[in-house]
């Protein structure tokens, strides 16, 4: 799966990622400071699913309908670190078709996946 991974995601997550076989590309690592609609942009061009922790791209894609392949938002404060890594890695393996075209939600307790789209529209 291509995902890239916002500059507020944890590097562990990153790593694991990687280490499980997915493509990343990391903004932290690419272009530090790059605006949400940037960050969207590229993830489009990319064809990648948006890895973040950042609340505002649920606007942008969903109020604003910005364009996207789906977007992951972690909600996961306070977990450890390789807790955090273990639960992504293990959500995009089991639901990562199903969070293209959606917005999914990821936190301790359960994975919410919610169409982008209307599906009668």
């Amino acid at each position: 799966m291509n995902v890239l991974a916002d500059e507020g995601v944890d590097k562990p997550i990153v790593d694991a990622l990687r280490q499980a076989g997915h493509r990343v590309w990391y903004v932290a690592e690419m272009a530090p400071g790059l605006s949400d609609e940037h960050v969207l942009g590229f993830a489009r061009q990319a064809d990648a699913l948006l890895l973040t922790a950042d609340k505002d791209f649920g606007m942008l894609v969903i109020r604003l309908r910005y364009l996207a392949k789906g977007v992951i938002l972690l909600r996961l404060a306070g977990t450890p670190p390789k807790e955090k890594a273990r639960r992504v890695v293990w959500a995009i393996e089991i639901y990562g078709p199903q969070m293209v075209g959606a917005f999914t939600v990821i936190s301790r307790e359960t994975v919410r996946i919610r169409p982008l789209t209307d599906p009668a529209s």
